[in-house]
């Protein structure tokens, strides 16, 4: 028998490899999370379209701020265990004006409450974080919070 066994993992949209750029790994995730965005609501399903835009709505500002709530998306995503959610809400706390100890006060309210599995996820967000700093490229870009 060849090829992948059964139970390998699938890599992620946000996967890591060490030989690749930071700006590639942050412009891919924006990229293939816009198309598969598309894609999706382009078919006729209002339960879908429905929900995306229930989550749109949910991110606008009212009696808490974009900035708050993004950081709630981020430690539901890190207890969640989510990579995409992950690096999609580290993107959008950077595109709300988040700075790195607010990030990392949130990294650890999702560490406290998700406990020592969260762990690699936390890593590969902290990953993601400094790619984009490092690059200022933002994983984020377009509509405000576009399904996340």
């Amino acid at each position: 028998m060849s090829g992948t066994p059964v139970d390998a993992p699938v890599p992620s949209a946000t996967a890591v490899t060490a030989s690749e750029p930071a700006e590639d790994r942050v412009a891919a995730f924006s990229a293939f999370r816009q198309r598969m965005n598309q894609r999706i609501l382009d078919e006729p399903n209002q339960v879908v379209r429905r929900f995306f835009a229930l989550d749109t709505q949910t991110y606008q500002p009212g009696a808490l701020d974009l900035k708050t709530k993004e950081l709630l998306g981020l430690v539901a995503s890190l207890v969640l265990r989510c990579d995409d959610c992950i690096s999609y809400h580290v993107a959008e706390c950077v595109d709300a004006g988040v700075r790195r100890d607010e990030m990392f006060e949130a990294f650890s309210v999702g560490l406290v409450v998700g406990g020592s599995i969260v762990i690699p996820h936390l890593r590969r967000a902290v990953d993601f974080l400094d790619r984009i700093e490092r690059e200022g490229t933002q994983a984020g870009e377009g509509a405000p919070h576009d399904h996340g």
